[in-house]
């Protein structure tokens, strides 16, 4: 099969591997689209993992089904995510995939096209596990909704996980703040948000504590600095709160409040598979597995009963052939409020 294998000279190359061989409890799929995220070009840039299939989201039909596969049936649309660029037999960005079948969701006809099924792979299950997951902010899991009013803040709610954490916490029935630059807010509120402001206005910290009647005490920051997380920190009510982010918490904005738990959530934990990452190990969590399946299971339902809606697609032209192009695009940070998707 035709593959996107990653090379020293921080570019990637389309070269022929063989197909993955699956166990018992995987499916091996025949990838229709495929979706791009930073992680993507991060591994490719910092030259990691030379020899690896890149891709972490993708969209298509299973064509073959493991011995113990009871869920999964050949010609089922799926979609799903892989931990791309660490792997030399698995990865999105090749003519087939091969998943475990509970990390697999199946996609209900006459939903989503597989461009749009493939961009809810990695920022869709950050946005899950860092809302939901118990370690990580706890929030009431749809289709259950939370007793009370409560308010959730979304720093970057135009960004991937930022979209489909506006979604999922608006499903859950929390009140959801978030900033966003002006060319995109109506598309958060069309997503969910309730009160949507410029992250660039100096009075903003001021704005969503007076949105909010100061009694923030729930925080997501989808882009992570120094800056976004000290702002988002700032936010807070008065008492313990939770600060999920997606990338290594910053201490400087830590210190600012104690009282306020922040947490890293890295989404590669929910595939149940050790791993290194930054130069750390990160062991098999069972736990975010378990977790991530559970969820998974509840996504046919919330697609066919339109509580979620895709990202904005982008195709990107030339398919497989254009993936060096893609990456450099995203690197340049010329992607914004929506996902590039290469058809395979």
């Amino acid at each position: 099969m035709r593959a996107i294998i990653t090379q020293l000279n921080k570019t990637v190359a389309l070269e022929e591997v063989p197909v993955p061989t699956i166990a018992d409890d995987e499916i091996l799929v025949k990838t229709v689209a495929a979706a791009q995220n930073p992680t993507d070009w991060q591994y490719v840039y910092r030259v990691t993992n030379v020899g690896t299939i890149v891709g972490c989201d993708w969209s298509g039909h299973v064509v073959q089904v493991g011995q113990s596969v009871t869920t999964h049936a050949v010609g089922d649309h799926v979609a799903g995510f892989t931990h791309g660029s660490y792997y030399t037999d698995r990865g999105a960005y090749a003519e087939y995939v091969k998943a475990s079948a509970d990390l697999a969701w199946k996609v209900p006809p006459g939903t989503f096209s597989h461009e749009e099924a493939a961009t809810m792979g990695c920022a869709f299950w950050t946005a899950v596990q860092g809302l939901f997951h118990p370690t990580r902010l706890g929030l009431v899991e749809p289709p259950n909704k939370v007793s009370k009013e409560e308010w959730l803040f979304v720093y970057g709610g135009s960004s991937s996980v930022g979209m489909f954490a506006l979604q999922l916490a608006h499903v859950a029935g929390y009140k959801v703040v978030t900033v966003a630059s002006p060319r995109n807010h109506e598309l958060c509120k069309s997503l969910g948000a309730d009160v949507v402001f410029d992250y660039k206005d100096p009075d903003v910290i001021a704005k969503i504590k007076d949105a909010t009647h100061d009694s923030l005490h729930y925080a997501f920051d989808t882009i992570c600095n120094l800056q976004t997380q000290s702002l988002t920190v700032n936010c807070f009510a008065p008492g313990p709160g939770k600060m999920v982010t997606i990338q290594p918490v910053e201490e400087s904005a830590q210190v600012l409040r104690e009282d306020v738990k922040a947490r890293f959530t890295l989404i590669y934990t929910s595939l149940g598979r050790s791993f290194d990452f930054l130069g750390l190990h990160y062991p098999a969590s069972p736990q975010d597995r378990a977790h991530m399946a559970s969820f998974l299971r509840k996504v046919p339902e919330l697609v066919s009963s339109v509580a979620l809606k895709p990202n904005p697609v982008m195709v990107w032209e030339g398919g497989l052939n254009g993936v060096n192009d893609g990456l450099k695009f995203m690197k340049e940070g010329k992607n914004s409020g929506e996902k590039i998707v290469y058809r395979v």
